[in-house]
């Protein structure tokens, strides 16, 4: 998923889920499990909400970025390196609350 551009709107209201555009123009909805703050740049973390055998405990990591109206934009990651620490940073943080097998 790239150039995905979705403002999470009403905080306070936010049940959870937020609904992305894919490559082909399809709706997706995600989970949200927490933001991360890694070298400087902060990072979406969601997992699909409609999982499938194959997707699932799949973790996607997406580089938030505000687009200049108060907005933000989500872009997908092709660092692996990146991806790895970002995830090793969320899986830091959520040991105790979560099983990472």
């Amino acid at each position: 998923m790239n150039n995905e551009n979705k403002e999470l709107e009403g905080m306070e209201e936010f049940d959870g889920l937020i609904t992305l555009t894919d490559d082909e123009g399809n709706e997706v909805n995600f989970e949200f499990l927490d933001v991360i703050e890694y070298a400087g740049g902060e990072y979406l973390v969601i997992t699909p909400a409609e999982e499938s055998e194959e997707d699932f405990g799949e973790v996607v990591i997406l580089k938030i970025e505000t687009d200049g109206q108060g907005g933000e934009e989500y872009y997908g990651l092709e660092d692996e390196e990146l991806i790895n620490a970002v995830f090793e940073v969320f899986k830091d943080k959520w040991k105790d609350e979560m099983d990472f097998e």
